[in-house]
């Protein structure tokens, strides 16, 4: 390691407390966050012994400054998921920080973002029973919200297609048939300018669809994938509503959990699931292989970071023999908060190889992948 390495690792360590000032040393904008991050939390350590904060500068990070779900949610971010709950589970237990949000009056003021959620969700079994509640409605507040933004998409895409045989009086952007409105305005073709005149959009109507089909999710709970798991959630309940639409739910790290009895309430599954643990990511797609009864109309989609921690062959061997089957097998790549794919590229190639169309969607295209993997 360079001197100069050492000294910026020091100075990451002392904090504000280093004899040479932040300004002296090479700090990229990155070290600047994560000394702001560390400053907020193990500053404290230096209270607790009596000696007082050195005053506020360049990359000053008071506590009345900063809220302390502000801080959990960009350490998230900074460091890696092991240092994160580390620092998570000192923050709460050395250095009291929940007394920040022990009052379920400012938690319910807050605006309910999935960054929020996943903070809450984080460290609610060490809240007290008025806060629980609070939690709770956050928690709510944010399912509705995101509810709110996909649920067209997920009826539109799931519960009709387009009948190019009747039209629609109904102009969404979805409906409209670039094909027809050519046709029939060709006549209105002005010559001069080189422009086509649309006087008269064409659109289709929708129509239903009644096949059922049966939609597994296998949702990886391990601690890296809190995004994953409150989208999952939400598209659960989504399409549990659907009335062609069967939905079984079943969550893992290296236990699995089936949650198809509150697949249907994704606030209830956000409560239940416990994150964290290592991965087998093998045990889980057999058990739901099990649950497959009709091949041919079955889906089902894994939604993990594919860094499977068990030995591959077990989840290898049961990919093939669903994809053998005829079981419409999908795998979605987790994405992080930037909606950046986070995945082992070389395990998703493998499944692939077996069978798995994999890809790094958002949930609005999983909708549209889904619908047409379903017609």
């Amino acid at each position: 390691m360079s001197s100069e390495e050492t000294l910026r690792r020091w100075r990451l360590i002392l904090g504000r407390y280093a004899a040479q000032p932040l300004s002296q040393t090479r700090f990229s904008a990155g070290d600047w966050r994560l000394d702001q991050a560390l400053e907020y939390l193990y500053g404290r350590e230096y209270e607790g012994r009596g000696l007082a904060r050195p005053s506020g500068g360049p990359g000053s990070l008071d506590p009345s400054q900063l809220r302390a779900v502000d801080w959990l949610n960009r350490s998230r971010s900074l460091f890696p998921q092991e240092v994160f709950e580390r620092m998570q589970t000192q923050a709460i237990d050395r250095y009291q920080l929940t007394d920040l949000l022990s009052d379920p009056a400012v938690l319910r003021s807050l605006d309910a973002t999935p960054g929020l959620a996943k903070a809450l969700l984080g460290m609610r079994g060490r809240l007290s029973g008025q806060m629980r509640d609070a939690v709770r409605e956050v928690i709510q507040k944010t399912v509705d919200e995101i509810t709110r933004k996909l649920r067209n998409d997920f009826v539109n895409a799931l519960v009709g297609r387009r009948n190019r045989m009747r039209r629609s009086h109904f102009k969404s952007a979805q409906n409209f048939d670039a094909r027809a409105t050519i046709v029939a305005n060709l006549k209105h073709y002005d010559v001069e300018r080189k422009q086509l005149v649309i006087e008269h959009p064409r659109f289709n109507a929708r129509v239903k669809r009644n096949l059922p089909w049966d939609v597994v999710l296998c949702v990886d709970q391990s601690g890296s994938m809190m995004d994953s798991v409150i989208y999952s959630a939400v598209i659960a309940g989504i399409m549990s509503s659907l009335p062609a639409v069967r939905v079984k739910l079943v969550v893992f790290d290296t236990s699995v959990v089936d949650l198809t009895h509150l697949a249907h309430d994704p606030v209830e599954v956000l409560l239940t699931v416990q994150l964290g643990g290592g991965t087998d990511i093998g045990r889980a797609v057999a058990y739901c292989e099990s649950l497959v009864g009709n091949p041919q109309r079955t889906v089902f989609a894994l939604i993990s970071d594919f860094m499977e921690g068990a030995a591959p062959g077990p989840l290898l061997a049961a990919v093939q023999r669903m994809a053998q089957s005829r079981v419409k097998l999908l795998g979605l790549a987790a994405l992080d908060e930037s909606a950046n794919p986070v995945y082992d590229r070389q395990m998703a190639q493998r499944l692939a190889d077996k069978g798995m169309h994999v890809a790094a969607l958002t949930p609005t295209h999983f909708a549209q992948w889904l619908a047409e993997v379903m017609n």
